[in-house]
């Protein structure tokens, strides 16, 4: 139960109404820092100024996916209207949520916004308003398409997002020109949401490093420079393989020029070790190994043990297609976002979910130095000194949490 607002989250709530010293203004941005309470204001704001402006109106909700937006966005929002006394009605089929209150109905199409074909997904609809949950996430060309769609007289723009790059067009052409696109802009920091304890914040504070840190715990644009994990530097970070390991599993960046890499992991109170490695460089040792001399390689990793699943780059199509026809393992294509799987390996590391132990000297080295690609205008490591690096992140992302439901082969 919510208690009480901060003043910018209550400038957030109320920007559009008549006597708001803002409500001249044609769209709303709210960026900042994680856990600041930006998302969920936003959201309840944008619902209520619907049934303040417009009754019978269409209205766009927009994430990545239409799951993440849900996620975020939808179901923490329905219990509040719900008990402020709308009837909400979710047509998941349609994508579609349908929120009355009194006698006045107004319908939410949710789209997602994760590549540049999503745009013609919006085309042909018209819109009294159009919410965007994590714009930065967004193609431009969706982000336009979804504006141009908002013909209604009165019609307004809502954005939320996390910092990311300081070239990134959302930042360069509305929260640097807000004035001139006649937006309110609203910059949180994670005072500014007083539901958060003291003891939540040093967490968040403790999980982030480097730029990370300055994007989600500061609130920040700023450009990637540096060690991409530079509190791998520590001895402390790596431990000893355990005993009494309960499960395994193996990740795998492929590369026939390029060097090779598997991790084997095993888990042992709910923490998974990084508990032995393959790593072949072909230029290195001056000859290429086939799909079938990296597979004996594996089968040899893993020995005697019965290995969940293994996660392969997923532009490996040949080496998982030896693994799929060999049926010893099941083997599933990684997800490959690199930044938010450098995001989501920086905070098990962190938070000490997963660990690499000190015998993984290939992923050691790596560590040292696996640096971002500070000449570029977007958000990328260097191509150098990335193999165990991938393999790691691709454990993270795939396999981490329970394992991909997408299984190519069962093992006998």
């Amino acid at each position: 139960m919510i208690k009480r607002f901060s003043p910018k989250q209550l400038r957030a709530l109320s920007w559009w109404h008549r006597q708001s010293p803002d409500c001249t203004c044609d769209a709303i941005i709210c960026d900042g820092a994680v856990r600041s309470g930006k998302t969920f204001c936003l959201s309840l704001s944008f619902v209520l100024w619907s049934f303040y402006a417009f009754c019978g109106g269409d209205f766009g909700m927009c994430g990545k996916t239409i799951r993440s937006l849900r996620r975020n966005m939808v179901t923490p929002l329905l219990p509040l209207l719900q008990s402020l006394g709308f009837a909400c009605e979710e047509k998941l089929s349609q994508n579609c949520l349908l929120v009355r209150y009194g006698g006045t109905e107004n319908r939410f199409y949710l789209f997602g916004g994760k590549d540049e074909a999503a745009a013609s997904l919006i085309q042909g609809v018209t819109l009294s308003g159009v919410l965007f949950d994590e714009v930065a996430l967004m193609p431009r060309s969706f982000v336009e398409q979804a504006m141009a769609r908002c013909s209604v007289a009165g019609s307004r723009f809502w954005f939320n997002c996390n910092p990311e790059h300081p070239e990134h067009w959302f930042y360069r052409e509305w929260i640097m020109q807000a004035k001139q696109k006649n937006a309110l802009y609203l910059h949180f920091v994670m005072d500014d949401n007083p539901s958060l304890s003291d003891k939540v914040k040093r967490r968040y504070e403790n999980l982030y490093s480097g730029v990370f840190y300055e994007r989600f715990v500061r609130g920040r644009w700023v450009a990637v420079y540096g060690a991409v994990y530079p509190f791998m530097a520590r001895e402390e970070m790596y431990a000893q393989p355990p005993d009494g390991l309960s499960e395994y599993a193996v990740s795998c960046d492929y590369g026939t020029v390029n060097p090779t890499s598997m991790g084997l992991w095993g888990k042992k109170d709910g923490v998974w070790y990084r508990i032995d490695e393959y790593y072949f460089d072909s230029r290195k040792e001056g000859v290429q190994r086939t799909d079938e001399e990296h597979y004996a390689a594996l089968k040899a990793l893993t020995g005697a043990r019965r290995i969940r699943q293994v996660a392969v780059d997923p532009s490996a199509a040949s080496f998982i297609e030896v693994i799929r026809r060999h049926g010893e393992y099941r083997v599933v294509p990684a997800q490959n976002n690199v930044v938010d799987g450098i995001r989501r390996t920086s905070g098990a590391l962190k938070e000490g979910r997963i660990r690499i132990c000190k015998n993984c000297a290939a992923a050691r080295r790596e560590f040292q130095l696996y640096r971002w690609d500070s000449s570029r205008h977007a958000d990328a490591p260097v191509k150098e000194n990335d193999h165990a690096m991938d393999d790691i992140r691709y454990f993270v992302t795939t396999l981490m949490d329970g394992g991909s439901p997408c299984v190519f082969a069962a093992q006998r």
